[in-house]
């Protein structure tokens, strides 16, 4: 756990920097805390971890994926923060340090072997982001975001608590393997206390990742947010929630799934068709962006319907294409928002004649997101289908199909206005950090579509 510690040391850091106005070097401070956090966390690929601190931690090959691919996506973010925090407030040093301390949390979320870490992790992750959204203090949108977050996000963590509460109540132990002790020894005679904690616990979650019907505060949040904010929740945050899913139903609850399966196949089709209808109806790229992170969180839910390494590699993969396409997207937004004051398609119209690597790179972020082939959204798509179809759920797929071709009509809006709608505007300055994220992750998105087996056997 050693990235753990470097990055809230980092952390720490930049806070003085701070305090003594050396904003020059926030900046690199930051990407190197994160590089030598990833490089920790990498040092624990296969090295049979064991539970630490009690038991309170298990820092395996499960928590070393997640983590880095958290870090990796986190510095992406980062490169693309230049000159972005200075236009919105003086106080730079707390955008890095809180995006540190989130980051921190994050990395207990995906290596919680006891349930007191999980709520501990989730916490400083969601204080975190309670700031970070509502930190331009002036603006009504950013304001009213925060408001709902918080508002929401205390919400979720009462059922979450009480629900940890439930079974702690049934099986007298937080530990997770306790937990799944008890399951299994007791397979006839389960407390209610336990089953009531499981749904509980479920609710807690389902508000965390963003799922129907509990994600009302998504498109909101996120649009008020600061566009690189919600970029960090849209990828980061949503990537971390899932982890922690994966881990606890997967080590305590699998052995009841036929108690938990039946509603989590009705929240996956509530989120597949919400996220998508709506997104169709939307006149803002970013809050197009929102929805569409709705459907897929259903599309990554898919997997839990048969945990285990598939179902974990599949998350992974899914969520890794995911995220690399969104940072794209959140990029070029911030760029075209820059130049033009909206998020709207409209503000793309034209652009592929004036910025070709902008454009290009937009496309193929659209492209993943959809899951049109040859790219990493595409892979993602087809392993968490085929968990599906491993449990011949044919009319689920149907209806997942159905909805990925809903996906790839508003995916193409953009792309449509960037190529074929013709207007006279300038060419937008891409700053060379912008470049460097635009270009590797368009790269990566193409290699992980066409080489998949790069990160596909990882579990």
């Amino acid at each position: 756990m050693n990235a753990l510690i470097i990055l809230s040391a980092f952390a720490i850091v930049i806070l003085y920097l701070g305090l003594f106005n050396a904003k020059r070097a926030l900046l690199p401070v930051t990407l190197t805390g994160l590089c030598v956090a990833l490089i920790a966390v990498l040092a624990e690929w296969n090295t049979n971890a064991q539970p630490i601190y009690s038991g309170m931690m298990l820092f395996d090959n499960f928590a070393v994926a997640f983590s880095t691919i958290c870090i990796f996506s986190t510095i992406l973010i980062i490169l693309i923060s230049k000159d972005y925090f200075e236009r919105i407030s003086e106080h730079v040093a707390e955008y890095y340090a809180i995006l540190l301390f989130a980051l921190a949390g994050i990395l207990v979320m995906v290596s919680y072997y006891n349930l007191s870490m999980l709520f501990i992790g989730i916490e400083i992750m969601s204080v975190s982001l309670y700031i970070l959204v509502g930190i331009r203090k002036k603006e009504y949108a950013s304001n009213e975001a925060a408001l709902k977050y918080f508002l929401m996000g205390a919400f979720s963590t009462g059922f979450l608590l009480l629900g940890i509460t439930l079974i702690y109540g049934a099986t007298g132990s937080f530990n997770l393997e306790s937990i799944r002790g008890y399951v299994v020894s007791n397979p006839t005679s389960i407390s209610t206390l336990f089953y009531s904690g499981m749904i509980l616990m479920l609710i807690g979650f389902c508000f965390k990742i963003g799922v129907a019907p509990f994600h009302f505060w998504t498109p909101d949040v996120y649009e008020g947010s600061p566009t690189l904010i919600t970029a960090f929740m849209s990828t980061v945050a949503k990537t971390a929630g899932f982890a922690a899913f994966i881990r606890l139903f997967s080590i305590c609850f699998a052995p009841l799934s036929d108690f938990w399966m039946p509603t989590i196949v009705v929240i996956i089709v509530l989120t597949i068709f919400i996220g998508n209808i709506t997104a169709v109806y939307q006149h803002s790229f970013k809050r197009m962006l929102a929805y569409s992170s709705i459907s897929h969180a259903g599309y990554l839910l898919f997997a839990t319907l048969l945990l285990g390494a598939a179902s974990t590699n599949a998350v992974f993969v899914y969520a890794t294409a995911y995220s690399i396409a969104s940072i794209i997207a959140f990029a070029v937004l911030i760029l075209v928002r820059r130049e033009t004051g909206s998020s709207s398609f409209d503000s793309f119209n034209g652009l592929a004649k004036k910025n070709p690597l902008m454009a290009f790179t937009l496309t193929i972020s659209m492209f993943s997101l959809a899951g049109i082939p040859l790219t990493a959204g595409f892979i993602g798509k087809f392993m968490v289908f085929s968990v599906v179809l491993s449990e011949y759920r044919i009319g689920l797929i149907g209806l997942a199909i159905i909805n990925a071709l809903i996906g790839v009509f508003y995916y193409l809006k953009v792309v449509t206005a960037m190529y074929f709608k013709e207007v006279d505007r300038e060419e937008i300055a891409v700053p060379a950090y912008y470049k460097l994220v635009l270009c590797f992750s368009a790269v990566a998105t193409i290699l992980l579509g066409i080489y998949p087996n790069v990160i596909l056997a990882l579990f």
